[in-house]
């Protein structure tokens, strides 16, 4: 079972996709994603890159966010978002888009506060799309990326640094800022 952990959407179950290759964040790793920002998600601007069924974008509208784009390939996808964010009433504050991520990239001009990345496990996409998100963060924004193990991302891309690093099991979670900002 998916939820939204906290929020004007507190404890509302999110529907999720079946399958191999699907694999919802825990409520431990959310949790933990969403503590170390949460101070500042307060009227912020957020990506939700790969957004499967959107629970990332969802937990930080519910936790005060003032918009969320949510962009993924996958019609199904697609579907699963929009149905929950009708069921959380959050989808006024909301843009979706199916698309490819790297032509998202290509064509947006917006900045944002923070950017989740959450892409398919083992095929090189989040090596390959870090580089092109630093002229897509906001004055001290955030990229916040949840991947696999065995990937070891490096500490510096571009102007972007790594700042944090967390560990849940087979899950690595990084928080990513431009060079000299945040803390």
């Amino acid at each position: 079972m998916m939820r939204v952990i906290t929020g004007i959407a507190k404890g509302i179950r999110l529907e999720t996709m079946e399958g191999l290759d699907v694999r919802p964040t825990t409520d431990k790793v959310k949790e933990a994603i969403f503590s170390s920002i949460q101070f500042e998600l307060y009227n912020s601007d957020v990506l939700d890159l790969f957004a499967g069924s959107g629970q990332l974008g969802i937990e930080a509208l519910s936790r005060g966010a003032q918009s969320a784009v949510f962009i993924d390939n996958s019609k199904k996808s697609i579907e699963l978002v929009k149905k929950n964010l009708e069921k959380t009433k959050l989808i006024k504050q909301a843009q979706i888009f199916q698309m490819n991520s790297y032509d998202f990239l290509k064509q947006t001009n917006k900045k944002f506060d923070f950017i989740f990345l959450d892409p398919p496990y083992n095929k090189g996409i989040l090596t390959e799309i870090l580089p092109l998100l630093s002229d897509k963060l906001n004055y001290n924004g955030k990229i916040i990326c949840e991947y696999e193990q065995n990937l070891i991302l490096p500490e510096k891309i571009v102007d972007l640094i790594l700042k944090k690093n967390y560990k849940y099991g087979k899950i690595n979670i990084s928080i990513f800022c431009r060079y000299g900002e945040d803390e």
